[in-house]
């Protein structure tokens, strides 16, 4: 009689350990972003220590030096000069993160070919030396790698070779990275350098770069990286000795003394440093003679963090690096001899794992209870965590223990989905209700109340904050929605955010328009309070952040922001299908109006008089009654001071109140010391449109 008890148990245990293994195989590239996630956070817990001494030094090419020195590309004399430095400097090798593909156009050569001069200036441009001349005699007194680029199609001719590569004899041609073909140096500049690597790495689908290449193929020709080129320079090696499988795929490549171990491609993972600061001189230290004691025996590798050039990466810890410090950190790495590697055998390995340890979780789970084997699973994971931890810290191995557990993990749900099958029911009921909320403080008063959740609602009176973006449309129009998209989010969640500060609900999100409710679903005493504070950080908020993106090239326009209180109806609206919480009446519909209205009277916020009275200590500026349209009463409005009570702004409107023939003169001079003060540019534009006293009546909504 057990087995058919156990039968369904066993078919849902076995379809979670097929479901398992099909997705260790298949490696979808969300697998492979979740493994990439776990080996950088590996990194972040413990990065490559920095160590006691290195000969890797880093010359930024960074703003400073671009503001003292001209903008980029430099020329070649003056890079020339720069090499000079270098060589008095004691520097060993010199390696350049950068393509000079094409002669110097600042050269007197150069503009002689281009320009049509007079023969004197002709005679005198002909008699100066050639900048690419310069660099290349520069380039002969100092060891020196020069960098070429990779290309998707083919291209002669090809860089030149100054180096061997020994392998089996019947060794297959190894699996690097092919390419079509490159982009070299000036053939000047390359004769005159001692070596020549490539530049090039790819970063994974995420944008981070987390391995180099050693090596790669051009065709049928073996060619070395930037990296790889420094080091057999720096080792004073002439071969780079290959060792592969019997199928190509690479294992490992030395240089002189020292093994890389790579993966099949032949690439190299990155244990990057935490900082390189310590290593890094500004390219204009050493053009200035700064640079004394500093570089002796030293790879100097010449890059730029200048934004503007264009050459950022991104960091497995977080943030962006110059490109140049990758190939730094590579170059030291290989020196320092901590390299990470992921060896060929851990697929299988984990493979395996994965097998053996789904197949005992399948036996524990049919023949204990739930709980143990949730504890056996929890356990079994743990300790594959900790084991992949160890191999990390210990002896730099990546393996992947996410795979092997979330296969596991499929196990045990799988097998313990029948015997949960009704508890879970009612469990995934209250998540559905849950989820059709937003703010904590609604989800928190639902827990502890769940005979709320039904529909229907209750008088109460609350206060609400509105907010919306000036001109958003046009600028959607006018920006890629990427960037719009990117920017947005982060906007609103800074709004979000600071509607949770003040225990404030969200009510709804509306493009870039928001509504925050204050008072519902608990009772909020000081809720008029609440709201004004909300309103005024947000305030301060939109501005810093628009004025950043202005910045950055996005004119993100004012937000305008409006609070008010008033009696409404809250609860869940909507159906059997859709909860939504929310409040209606009169009062959401003003405060609505009054954030529009802020376009109107050139204010970022205007807040109501029942918003003023509850908030006697804040200064605020008086606007006027407004009678909005469709409304038989007015609405006093004002609008809060950015710091303290603006005197001689209440004295002019004193004057606007009173009707007197003074208040268009007082107005006039306070605009003409305040030509960015938008309320007081409104208020005289009443006044000379003949408009008196403190009654606004609009015609529009």
């Amino acid at each position: 009689m057990a087995v058919p008890r156990l039968t369904p148990r066993l078919l849902l245990a076995l379809a979670g350990l097929l479901a398992a293994c099909v997705l260790y195989l298949a490696e979808p590239l969300m697998l492979q972003s979740l493994r990439n996630g776990l080996f950088d956070q590996y990194q972040r817990w413990h990065p490559r220590p920095a160590p006691a001494q290195t000969p890797v030094r880093v010359l930024d090419i960074d703003e400073a030096s671009l503001a003292r020195h001209g903008q980029w590309p430099w020329p070649r004399d003056l890079l020339a000069q720069l090499l000079e430095r270098l060589q008095q400097a004691g520097a060993a090798v010199v390696v350049f993160d950068v393509l000079f593909a094409e002669a110097d156009r600042s050269s007197p050569r150069y503009l002689l070919n281009q320009l049509d001069l007079p023969p004197a200036l002709a005679d005198t441009l002909e008699a100066l030396p050639d900048h690419d001349h310069l660099f290349a005699e520069a380039l002969e007194r100092q060891p020196s790698v020069l960098g070429f680029a990779t290309a998707h199609s083919p291209s002669q001719p090809r860089p030149l070779s100054r180096f061997g590569v020994r392998q089996r004899a019947d060794a297959t041609l190894p699996r690097f990275t092919t390419y079509a073909g490159t982009v070299s140096a000036l053939p000047l500049l390359e004769r005159a350098a001692a070596g020549g690597g490539a530049m090039t790495f790819h970063p994974d689908a995420d944008g981070v770069v987390r391995r180099v290449p050693v090596m790669i193929r051009v065709g049928e020709q073996l060619y070395p990286s930037l990296s790889a080129e420094a080091l057999r320079l720096y080792l004073d090696q002439q071969l780079y000795r290959i060792e592969t499988a019997s199928n190509g795929a690479v294992e490992q490549v030395s240089i002189g003394p020292l093994t890389l171990p790579t993966n099949r491609r032949g690439e190299l993972w990155l244990h990057y440093r935490r900082d390189m600061t310590a290593q890094t001189l500004p390219a204009w230290h050493v053009l200035e003679g700064m640079a004394a004691g500093q570089l002796n025996g030293s790879i100097v590798l010449i890059g730029s963090s200048a934004q503007g050039l264009q050459d950022l990466r991104f960091s497995p810890l977080g943030g962006m690096l110059p490109g140049v410090q990758v190939h730094a950190q590579a170059i030291e790495q290989a020196l320092t001899g901590s390299p990470l590697q992921r060896p060929s055998w851990a697929s299988p390995l984990e493979a395996l794992v994965l097998l053996l340890a789904g197949s005992l979780l399948c036996v524990l789970i049919l023949t204990s209870g739930a709980l143990t084997a949730a504890w056996i699973a929890a356990i079994a994971i743990a300790a594959l965590n900790i084991a992949a931890w160890w191999a990390y810290s210990r002896h730099g191995l990546l393996l992947d223990a996410l795979t092997p557990s979330i296969g596991l993990l499929l196990v045990y749900l799988g097998a313990s989905l029948a015997r949960h099958r009704a508890s879970e029911y009612q469990q995934r009921w209250i998540r559905d209700a849950f989820s059709r909320y937003i703010s904590p403080n609604l989800v928190r008063h639902l827990v502890r109340h769940p005979e709320q959740l039904q529909l229907g609602g209750e008088r109460r009176y609350c206060s609400f904050v509105f907010t919306d973006i000036t001109d958003f449309t046009t600028l959607m129009e006018s920006h890629s929605p990427e960037r719009v998209v990117g920017m947005l989010n982060e906007y609103l969640e800074g709004l979000i955010q600071i509607a949770f500060r003040h225990q404030g609900t969200l009510e709804r999100i509306v493009g870039d328009g928001m509504a925050i409710l204050f008072s519902a679903p608990l009772t909020q005493a000081d809720h008029q309070v609440r709201a004004l504070a909300c309103a005024l950080e947000i305030r301060s908020f939109t501005r810093a952040h628009a004025a950043v993106q202005h910045a950055a090239g996005i004119p993100l326009g004012r937000t305008r922001i409006s609070a008010h209180s008033g009696e409404v109806v809250v609860g869940n609206f909507g159906g059997a299908t859709l909860f939504d919480y929310r409040a209606l009446g009169d009062a959401v519909n003003v405060a609505a109006r009054l954030e529009s209205l802020n376009r109107y009277l050139g204010t970022d916020l205007c807040v109501s008089e029942a918003i003023r009275v509850a908030n006697p200590d804040v200064p605020m500026r008086a606007i006027g009654d407004v009678l909005l349209k469709g409304k038989t009463q007015p609405i006093r409005l004002y609008e809060p001071c950015e710091t303290a009570i603006d005197s001689d702004y209440d004295a002019a409107y004193r004057l606007l109140a009173s009707e007197h023939d003074q208040a268009a003169d007082a107005f006039d001079q306070l605009s003409a010391t305040r030509p960015d003060d938008l309320l007081v540019r409104y208020q005289l534009q009443r006044l000379r449109a003949g408009q008196r006293g403190e009654c606004i009546t609009l015609t529009e909504k």
